[in-house]
């Protein structure tokens, strides 16, 4: 079954070097060139990646989710706020760094491997497989199963995204105000929506590709991990 071969690599998108970030045992200044990279690979251009697969003329129903998609990303338009870009660099602005850091971002050589294979898939055809590997696997995380799960209950309320917030651990732990983590509280607020979007997007049109797309994602793993292995050593992260 193809979601069960995709969920299985999602959950494989885990770093040893996460701890570190999670848990706060790196310094905020030092985590700098993890948001420069962040930025620079996909989080700036992610509209313009969508927008690339909406262009190989996807079938209606799956067009008009990736217009949405593009639409909020692009300007904020579903969720009322701001551009998704925007909003990260006003949740860096609010780590302290100032957005000149992000104008002129050298790739790493992992990263810009990695950013090179998300370019291929968005530009290629077939156009599920750049779809899978937009909106599957950089839009998913190693607990994908979980909040898949999770959609289907009641969607969470502003109380509880507000304590989920202040768990984050850039409030938890390096003392960000809350108020700087408006991306994360839109994604709380849109992205399920999104989410069951694409997987049904993914799996409702990959007659045909499944081989295509389960190759994908292995190859947006190997080079996610090689990306975050230099990510964790430039922030002077080791063993």
């Amino acid at each position: 079954m193809l979601q069960e071969r995709l969920l299985a690599i999602l959950e494989r998108k885990t770093h040893w070097a996460w701890p570190h970030f999670a848990e706060g045992r790196i310094p905020l200044p030092r985590l700098k060139p993890h948001f420069q990279q962040e930025w620079e690979v996909y989080v700036r251009d992610f509209p313009i990646l969508l927008a690339r697969v909406l262009g190989h003329r996807p079938p209606h129903d799956v067009a008009g989710m990736l217009a949405a998609n593009i639409y909020e990303e692009q300007t904020g338009g579903v969720s009322g706020a701001a551009s998704h870009p925007e909003l990260f660099l006003r949740m860096m602005e609010g780590c302290g760094y100032s957005r000149a850091d992000f104008e002129r971002v050298q790739l790493l050589p992992g990263a810009r491997a990695y950013r090179e294979f998300l370019d291929q898939a968005s530009w290629g055809k077939p156009w599920v497989v750049g779809a899978a590997v937009l909106t599957i696997f950089v839009e998913g995380s190693a607990n994908e199963r979980a909040e898949l799960a999770a959609l289907e209950r009641a969607p969470q309320t502003d109380d509880e995204i507000e304590a989920s917030l202040r768990k984050h651990p850039l409030v938890r732990i390096h003392k960000l105000d809350p108020k700087f983590l408006e991306l994360q509280r839109v994604h709380k607020k849109v992205e399920g929506g999104h989410r069951r979007d694409a997987w049904d997007a993914v799996l409702g049109n990959a007659r045909g590709h499944e081989e295509a797309v389960a190759s994908a994602l292995e190859r947006a793993l190997e080079l996610w991990l090689g990306y975050r292995d230099d990510v964790v050593q430039a922030c002077g992260i080791a063993r």
